[in-house]
């Protein structure tokens, strides 16, 4: 029994953290999860509008109920298959749970549905938490790469980003203090204290500018210009951190994911750090659903694919078809020959390829001779309808590839 809780709770792991790349069940629950993020944020907003509450007060009443009880279970599961995330595994399950419970993801799932049931035991309206059923919004994140993104490039500057903002309180003060100075006489109701000129400060250093608080003496408008350049700067300063962080975190998201793809092809296993990092400037990534046409026939060949993961399947002419699983190439020999296609390739199963265009392959085999050597073995043993389906072994040169030059 203990057994089959525990490929279970696996089974739960995987699909609701996406742990196997191209698993239909988990990509179906996830977006039943976003249909009901959006729709219980949308049922609270619209809500808000008197004439539409008590039009389709029932229809919010059940969304509500319904996106509850799918909130509750998935936080339910998430806590219960909190032992195998990688993280925490090491621990005890009692402890894993622990850990689990405290992470961000895991706060912002409870208080999404917090509200509900504090609702249910205390004697007021629960729908008054607004602000808590609002943050299901913020579970969008958990589905959503560039979120996370821009919440990790945040979290990363967040030292510069608390130094901006002391700069900022002492730019309020000193402004503040400088205005108080200049116009207490002038308007004491508004500039009289250094607090009341702060609301002055604080609006016109983030550029908003009510315009409800303005100087009315000469000294004090130039003031007012010197500290309304002065918030030009200070807008220009985490918007500037933020998004070269944000770039940063992608381009490293990106270099991640070509080198772990990279590295599932046998015929760069042999190669080092550098000469890797070398080839993925060549190389660049594309996805292809169940059934999509990578190649077709008659097409000039001006790309050579590289199977980082999934399966695609060759449409030979007289109805002959090869299977190429991950690890596997195709398309060089329209490549070397610079002819067209000779086949149609689709793909039978999700699948990440690395393409590598037909100039930076000759780039690539003109740098690595052995290399070119293996690729133009498998180019001839196909042109001679000897390749098979299992997928060469490249961890050792062939014989007689350290001659071949292409």
């Amino acid at each position: 029994m203990s057994r089959r809780l525990a490929r279970a709770r696996r089974q739960v792991y995987e699909v609701l953290e996406h742990a196997q790349p191209g698993d239909v069940l988990s990509q179906r629950i996830h977006a039943v999860l976003v249909f009901f993020i959006v729709m219980s944020v949308g049922s609270v907003v619209l809500e808000s509008v008197p004439s539409l509450a008590d039009t389709y007060g029932v229809v919010f009443d059940i969304v509500e109920y319904t996106a509850m009880i799918v909130f509750t279970l998935e936080y339910g599961l998430r806590v219960w298959a909190a032992v195998e995330y990688p993280p925490f595994r090491h621990l005890p399950p009692w402890r894993a749970r622990r850990a689990y419970v405290l992470t961000g993801g895991a706060i912002v799932d409870l208080l999404t549905v917090l509200p509900f049931y504090l609702g249910l035991v205390i004697p007021a309206d629960f729908r008054g938490f607004i602000v808590f059923r609002l943050l299901r919004f913020l579970k969008l994140a958990r589905y959503s790469p560039g979120l996370r993104s821009l919440f990790e490039a945040i979290h990363e500057e967040r030292r510069a980003l608390a130094a901006c903002l002391v700069i900022l309180m002492g730019l309020v003060i000193a402004a503040a203090s400088v205005m108080h100075l200049v116009e207490r006489h002038a308007q004491p109701d508004k500039f009289g204290t250094i607090p009341d000129a702060m609301w002055w400060a604080m609006i016109t250093l983030t550029t908003v500018g009510y315009g409800d608080v303005v100087p009315v003496t000469a000294l004090g408008k130039v003031v007012a210009s010197m500290t309304a350049v002065m918030g030009l700067v200070m807008l220009a300063l985490p918007v500037g951190i933020i998004a070269t962080a944000f770039s940063e975190v992608i381009h490293r998201r990106e270099f991640v994911v070509t080198w772990g793809m990279i590295a599932r092809v046998p015929l760069f296993a042999d190669l080092g750090a550098e000469e890797v990092a070398q080839i993925m400037r060549l190389l660049r990534s594309r996805a292809a659903e169940a059934g999509e046409i990578i190649v077709r026939r008659g097409e000039m060949g001006h790309a050579m694919y590289f199977i980082a993961s999934g399966q695609v399947e060759i449409e030979l002419p007289h109805g002959r078809h090869h299977v190429l699983g991950e690890g596997q190439f195709f398309g060089e020999i329209a490549v070397l020959k610079n002819t067209r296609r000779t086949a149609t390739v689709r793909a039978t199963v999700r699948s990440q390829l690395l393409v590598l265009d037909a100039a930076d392959l000759r780039i690539l085999m003109a740098q690595r001779p052995d290399l070119a050597g293996r690729i133009h073995d498998v180019a001839r043993s196909r042109a001679a309808g000897k390749d098979t389906v299992v997928a060469p072994d490249y961890s050792k040169p062939p014989p007689g590839s350290e001659n071949e030059t292409g």
